[in-house]
């Protein structure tokens, strides 16, 4: 595998093997000069970064349908243990958690690589002395910001879906905890229809994310 195709995360391990200093986070400048010398350019890592978003709301998308099948399975709850039940909601909801803060920050290592690569895409085409190239070359910037821009909005749009969602499951949690009863476990029957309305929306937004993750990463593959 040359250079140029080393996955960032295979990058990652040789420089701190080589004992090169490198920030992440708050260096984020230093963090890609690193990864340019070893000839991963901020264009991999974008691509890279959309596709370990894509794969986090995926897993998060699977983890809020089986939290949701957990509640339903309150429906038809005969008896047994009201701890174990509610202990089993609880893991649920803090896998949902979890793989929902996953997913923010996935996003926001998106939003970082691309600011870098769009400021010096422009860069570089103000530097452009052929006219017609420069023109080319803006054309596919601002054709590759629109993707971006649909991309994005359909990532953070999926990602508001989720906060309320996970509200309503950890009432349902911290309820089911104050009342081990069978009247809890009644109440919480009745409130379900709601909650199953809000994770089917979401999925539907997870999936158009996924979608235009997907979109967006063969569209910046090089042409063959």
């Amino acid at each position: 595998m040359s250079a140029g195709h080393r996955s960032p995360f295979a990058v990652l391990a040789l420089v701190a093997a080589l004992g090169a200093p490198l920030v992440l986070g708050s260096c984020q400048q230093a963090y890609f000069a690193t990864m340019e010398q070893f000839g991963v350019h901020k264009r991999e890592i974008l691509v890279d970064r959309v596709g370990e978003a894509r794969t986090a709301q995926d897993e998060a998308k699977e983890s809020f349908v089986d939290a949701l099948e957990a509640f339903r399975a309150i429906q038809t709850f005969d008896g047994g243990s009201l701890e174990k039940l509610h202990k089993d909601l609880a893991a649920r909801y803090a896998t949902c958690k979890s793989r929902a803060d996953e997913v923010t920050e996935r996003i926001g290592a998106i939003e970082d690589v691309s600011e870098a690569l769009f400021e010096e895409w422009q860069g570089e085409i103000d530097s452009m002395s052929d006219a017609s190239l420069r023109s080319s070359s803006a054309q596919q910037l601002t054709a590759t910001k629109e993707r971006y821009g649909d991309l994005i909005d359909a990532m953070r749009k999926a990602e508001s879906r989720m906060e309320p969602v996970l509200v309503a499951f950890n009432d349902r949690v911290l309820f089911l905890k104050h009342n081990l009863n069978a009247q809890a476990i009644a109440s919480l029957e009745g409130s379900l229809a709601l909650v199953q309305s809000d994770v089917s929306t979401l999925i539907a937004e997870m999936e158009a994310s996924i979608a235009e993750a997907d979109a967006f990463v063969a569209g910046m593959q090089p042409a063959e």
